[in-house]
């Protein structure tokens, strides 16, 4: 069932309000409100906040109409491939041709390069993926019947064919920059490497009969996991444990020649590559030994997601915290050895209780009873008429129970600068100083909703709008007493609480 907030802002937007339809398609899009994620309901939505924006900005001589920024921003995160059957698909081929040849300039506020670079993505990825082949010659047809002409005239000139050329130097841009969607792009161009019948048959006839000529010679026509394999094999690294174990007594020659073959298969962004040369480089015997170096590769391939190298550079940060400025000290440390813990790394799993606390039951926290009473005077706020500040309190019990704070964390912590994507920080000391700060793990879903709810409530609240520490202790106890005072448990249901 749809909740009351949800319904606010579907009344909104069918009213025409473009926030509240920007709202309504991020919700599609995001799950936010329970809402079904549906990327096809989100675009539809995204059409006319789209059209009522320009209607407005025709109608209106206001110069604080809002941004196209925020909505700009949503459309590239919709998936074309999942929404060709969208009556508002038009819309979007031709709006996401439009942002991904703006180029995003320090004046240019309403297309930035991640928008810029997002569109080129959806663009590249619809038009070719080998896994939307048939949703392709779909739209080749749907081009040619369509007959609807691109806004941007040097577009609106070009066939499918010549599109798809584009979209081909779009992933290349991509595959060249530093943008979210740079590993995305190097992922597909190696999937797009030429495939022909020779290459097939040559991998073939090493896999099965273990022809080492072969195995060269699909290497040497650019078939990246064959330059891996080889790599691999000329140093004995031992491809089944994850390119972790290499023999000590190969010579200097074959470690050379396997560097050349890995450092080839890490262009193409094989992040397998880039550990093995990391292991290579360590070795006393290899003559480009170089203790840099072999970290530089290690951080590469944790970049891109190898468990081992995740763990390693977080355990290397770990140990090196004393002399690493950071704001909270551990806390880069904790987020690779947490990507390890999350790929099913043992040892990063055993790192990481040391580093961070673990509280999943909020029920044995000394805060659970009043938590809870706080919990069911939100859900009702509008019934008991609390005031900001008594809802921000509320917020900060909550809180405090989920994560097992003390008082005066409680009452000091930054909510809004709480949540990392792995762990919170509670940091107090601009207020105590003597008391160290500490990381929690985020390990429930309670845990991510009640930061959620709580960093939406104080989204936008000024750092002195609480006061001072005297103030909060003394709103504190009024709520405490309210609270206890005002709600009963009879009055609190299963249903209506949330704190697992």
């Amino acid at each position: 069932m749809a909740s009351r907030e949800f319904l606010k802002i579907l009344s909104s937007a069918r009213l025409g309000d473009v926030l509240a339809q920007q709202k309504l398609a991020s919700a599609y899009l995001t799950g936010s409100f329970k809402t079904p994620i549906q990327p096809t309901n989100a675009l539809v939505w995204l059409e006319k906040a789209y059209l009522a924006h320009i209607n407005q900005s025709l109608e209106s001589s206001r110069f604080d109409l809002p941004s196209f920024a925020p909505l700009n921003e949503l459309l590239t995160k919709i998936p074309l491939s999942d929404v060709f059957s969208s009556p508002s698909f038009g819309f979007a081929w031709a709006r996401f041709w439009e942002l991904a040849e703006t180029i995003s300039t320090q004046n240019t506020q309403e297309v930035t390069h991640e928008v810029n670079a997002g569109a080129k993505w959806q663009l590249a990825n619809l038009l070719t993926n080998p896994a939307h082949s048939e949703l392709q010659s779909e739209l080749r047809e749907w081009v040619k019947s369509k007959n609807t002409p691109l806004k941007i005239e040097q577009l609106s000139k070009l066939n499918f064919e010549d599109l798809r050329e584009l979209a081909k130097k779009y992933l290349q841009e991509l595959a060249d920059s530093e943008s979210t969607f740079t590993h995305l792009a190097k992922a597909l161009l190696i999937e797009l490497q030429p495939k022909n019948q020779t290459l097939t048959s040559l991998w073939d006839s090493w896999v099965a009969e273990n022809n080492e000529e072969a195995l060269h010679r699909s290497a040497e026509l650019g078939l990246t996991v064959a330059k891996l394999t080889l790599g691999l094999r000329l140093a004995r690294i031992d491809q089944i444990g994850q390119a972790e174990k290499i023999e000590g007594g190969k010579s200097n020659a074959s470690l050379k020649k396997a560097a050349y073959w890995l450092e080839l298969a890490a262009k193409d962004g094989d992040r397998d590559a880039w550990f093995a040369l990391g292991e290579i480089y360590r070795r006393p015997q290899f003559s480009g030994y170089s203790a840099t170096e072999s970290d530089r590769c290690f951080d590469r391939a944790a970049d891109l997601g190898h468990p081992q190298a995740q763990f390693r550079k977080g355990a290397n940060l770990w140990r090196k915290r004393e002399k690493i400025e950071e704001p909270v000290r551990g806390l880069q440390a904790s987020y690779w050895i947490w990507q390890a813990h999350q790929q099913g790394v043992t040892e990063a799993t055993e790192l990481l209780q040391k580093i961070l606390e673990s509280v999943p039951n909020p029920k044995h926290n000394e805060w659970y009873e009043l938590a809870t009473l706080a919990d069911h005077a939100l859900n009702h706020h509008a019934e008991h008429k609390l005031d900001e500040e008594w809802i921000l309190m509320c917020h900060r019990i909550i809180i405090a129970n989920q994560f097992q704070m003390s008082k005066a964390e409680l009452l000091l912590c930054e909510v809004s600068q709480l949540q990392h994507e792995h762990c919170v920080v509670v940091d107090i000391r601009w207020e105590l100083p003597k008391i160290l700060p500490r990381l929690v793990q985020i390990e429930t879903i309670s845990q991510r909703r009640s930061l959620l709810a709580a960093g939406k409530a104080f989204s936008g609240t000024a750092l002195d709008q609480e006061g001072n520490l005297r103030q909060r202790r003394y709103r504190f106890d009024r709520v405490t007493a309210w609270l206890n005072t005002n709600i009963t448990k009879r009055q609190i249901d299963e249903s209506d609480v949330e704190l697992v």
